[in-house]
């Protein structure tokens, strides 16, 4: 069996792939899959019905535990005994924990408002695994996705069993009674403990790496950090994986022969801390890989007269075994990850990377293959990657294989012997993370090498999928320079096909993002002609104090706008149309501005400009962008697409709402009008300077604020369709029950953000349909 428990796990990857989407691609994949092993492989029968009952089994473990994920708690309880099953999360004042109900057994996350400072630090202080807890709360469903392609909080928990935010106004560790804590609790302790303890006696930046390469948890890194090291591809350095778990279970065999055990002795004890260490550092998918892959070899090793595992074989059968266990981790970006890029180059050794001569050319090799292996993955995951990640990885792999690694857990260990670490080593530790992470934030900046050619669908997924196979085929091959011109010819193809589908395609849209209590519109024309965003959105920000400041505040253009438009491809504005000076339009422009390739920005003709717009215009005139102030009777054309101001006036002064600037279009068969915030008077104003337009789709003012939709305006002009952006359970009662009257009255279809997420309407030409994201 040497080498073919491969097609078993393929089996298995089918069985589950087809229990979760049973749809004609994936029964075409099937039957393709047997086919080829029946008619191509020579298997035994045995072993092929061996195969097809490894299919079954593990379609059958996908279909109950798909049956099984259903919520057993009553919607409308409010009284609730948890037991905590993970570390807990304090940013800023948000208190975060997961926890098991015990009356249903099902899985919770508490969120918790914390009150003061004081209590804060007690929270912090607090070993949860030791305490059952009484929590009274509101049960709410976890918030989904309103954008098409953008990352969906409801699915993400519901794959881990999650059903339930259970919101506490109460302190949530109050009413509780200490319990008898089984193993796993003992471990997860000692993982609080020890994070607990690097952070009480290490300086912030060393405690939070510490934290990520030895306990597997990366919350106290700074946000802007691994959000470059993700932009740059070296994420993966930040998670344990097997290099971690190698270089610790070599210590621990290492020190345990030096002090006289037995080789026999050792490989018995590792397969038993093996398990425990996985719960030690958290558990995560290239954890779990990679115990369970040097298990599997240990075991091998141990009974390699019964047993015999090439790596191969070793990697198949952890996947497997993970997949049983587990079918919906085969959604999760990390498990993806982990097993493709470690089987990519399990695969590559013999062949390709046997060839490289030099520690330098095999890094090389190394990091292309896990880049190929990856890059389906991260593009439908993160809609992007970094071509420079291979030098990346080539600066960034030996600084933190023979520099942080070690250091950190001599550092550790230092500090447990003699309760303290020479200053002059931890600042020297220090600057080497300064000089890494500014490195590190630099090449993230440089856009010239991110290639963004948004989230791939199922076939071009199938393309990327071909494609890097037909790669390293002819990589592979004995010929390697006869074979050049077809590797240099498919990385081409790989690296442009997707960017030309979008040049190609006929289709345009225009997208009302749903962006909360906000606006933003995309307005995106056939063959990429030209790209128009109107506003951005922007999310409200209060006073706080200094404790109650969260790590990675959630903004409305860097979290929702940019990701969106980069799902789609878009990675340049050609004009961004800022409306009005409000937060609630323009204040995730800083955003767009940094991380695309604005070409104009158009705001309108006012004396007075607020303070964003002035921070806005500071960050344009940085970049050289230039800005163009509208007035009534511009306009511009693309192909047949028409766009034209009709306010404010140049150079107005006034109330802001009223000075929004206003844009008529001519788009895909329909005319449009597009109003900001502009309110009945500016309305009736725009009847009297050009009653002779023809509106077909209005997009409401004011979110449906009943100071705007004047009577005078939706009498005169009648709009076919009326689009609404505002926030679900908005606090200002967006949009009023009387301008949904007035748009009633003149029998307008309504669609609304609020309830129906983004609203999109995809045209060809000059037809097309409206459709809204959720249902």
């Amino acid at each position: 069996m040497s080498g073919k428990y491969l097609y078993f796990a393929l089996a298995a990857l089918v069985g589950v792939l087809y229990s979760f989407l049973p749809i004609l691609p994936f029964l075409l994949l099937t039957v393709l899959y047997f086919a080829g092993i029946f008619w191509f492989k020579k298997f035994s029968k045995k072993q092929s019905i061996a195969i097809v009952i490894v299919f079954v089994l593990f379609l059958s473990a996908a279909k109950i535990q798909l049956i099984k994920n259903q919520t057993k708690i009553d919607p409308s309880a409010t009284d609730f005994y948890l037991q905590f099953t993970d570390n807990p999360v304090i940013d800023g004042d948000k208190f975060q924990i997961r926890a098991k109900e015990i009356r249903n057994q099902e899985n919770l996350l508490l969120r918790y408002q914390i009150k003061s400072e004081a209590e804060k630090t007690m929270l912090q202080q607090l070993d949860v695994f030791k305490l059952s807890c009484k929590v009274s709360g509101k049960l709410e469903k976890p918030r989904a996705a309103k954008n098409e392609n953008l990352f969906d909080y409801r699915n993400y928990l519901q794959e881990k069993k999650i059903h339930w935010v259970l919101a506490t106004e109460e302190p949530p560790l109050n009413q509780c009674v200490e319990n008898n804590s089984g193993l796993v609790r003992v471990l997860k302790e000692i993982r609080f403990s020890g994070i607990r303890y690097l952070d009480e006696h290490f300086p912030g930046k060393i405690a939070a790496l510490a934290s990520a390469l030895i306990y597997g948890d990366r919350s106290s890194m700074e946000p802007e950090l691994l959000d470059s090291y993700q932009k740059i591809g070296i994420i993966h350095l930040l998670a344990i994986s097997g290099l971690h778990v190698s270089l610790f279970i070599a210590a621990l065999y290492y020190f345990g022969l030096r002090f006289g055990a037995t080789r026999e002795r050792m490989t018995e004890l590792i397969l038993m801390i093996l398990p425990a260490y996985a719960v030690l550092t958290g558990g995560s998918p290239s954890v779990i890989r990679a115990v369970l892959m040097i298990f599997l070899i240990l075991i091998s090793e141990k009974w390699k007269r019964k047993i015999r595992l090439r790596p191969v074989d070793a990697i198949s059968l952890a996947f497997a075994f993970y997949l049983f266990l587990n079918p919906s981790v085969l959604v999760d970006p990390g498990f993806q990850l982990s097993f493709s890029v470690s089987f990519a180059i399990i695969v590559s050794a013999p062949f390709s990377l046997k060839r490289c001569r030099g520690t330098i050319s095999t890094m090389i090799a190394v990091s292309l293959v896990a880049q190929l292996a990856a890059l389906p993955i991260l593009l439908y995951h993160f809609y992007e990657v970094s071509l420079l990640s291979i030098a990346a990885n080539l600066l960034f792999i030996p600084l933190y294989s023979f520099v942080f690694l070690p250091g950190v857990y001599l550092l550790f260990v230092l500090q447990l012997v003699f309760g303290s670490v020479p200053a002059w080593l931890l600042q020297i530790f220090t600057t080497l993370l300064d000089i890494s992470g500014d490195l590190a934030k630099f090449l993230a900046e440089i856009h010239f090498f991110r290639y963004t050619p948004g989230r791939p669908g199922l076939e071009m997924l199938l393309v990327y999928l071909f494609t890097i196979l037909a790669l390293f085929f002819f990589w592979e091959k004995r010929d390697l320079k006869k074979n050049r011109y077809r590797i240099w010819g498919l990385l081409l193809f790989l690296l442009t096909f997707q960017n030309l589908l979008n040049l190609l395609n006929p289709l345009g849209e225009v997208t009302v993002i749903d962006v909360g209590q906000g606006d933003s519109i995309l307005i995106h024309l056939p063959f990429a002609r030209g790209n128009y965003l109107i506003d951005t959105g922007g999310s409200m920000s209060f006073q706080e104090q200094d404790w109650q400041k969260r790590a990675k505040e959630f903004e409305v253009g860097k979290n929702i706008v940019v990701p969106y438009l980069k799902s789609k491809g878009i990675t340049r504005i050609d004009k961004l149309i800022l409306t009005h000076g409000d937060m609630d339009h323009i204040g995730g422009a800083q955003a767009i501005i940094k991380e695309l390739n604005v070409k104009e920005i158009v705001i309108p003709s006012v004396k007075e400009l607020s303070s964003l717009e002035v921070d806005i215009l500071r960050a344009a005139k940085s970049r050289n962008i230039p800005v163009v102030k509208a007035a009534d009777g511009a306009e511009w054309k693309n192909r047949d697409s028409e766009f034209r101001v009709i306010s404010p006036l140049a150079n107005y002064t006034g109330d802001r709402n009223r000075g929004s600037l206003t844009i008529w279009a001519s788009i895909g068969g329909l005319h449009w009008f597009f109003g900001g915030d502009l309110d009945q008077a500016g309305e009736d104003s725009v009847v009297e300077r050009h009653p002779k337009l023809s509106i077909d789709v209005l997009k409401v003012g004011h979110h449906g604020s009943k100071t705007s939709s004047s009577p005078v305006f939706l009498e005169h002009y009648k709009p076919k369709v009326a689009l609404i952006s505002a926030g679900e359970k908005n606090r200002y009662g967006h949009p009023h029950s009387q301008v949904i009257e007035r748009l009633d009255r003149i029998q307008a279809g309504i669609y609304r953000t609020d309830r129906q997420g983004a609203i999109t309407y995809r045209f060809n030409r000059i037809t097309g349909t409206f459709s809204t994201f959720l249902p």
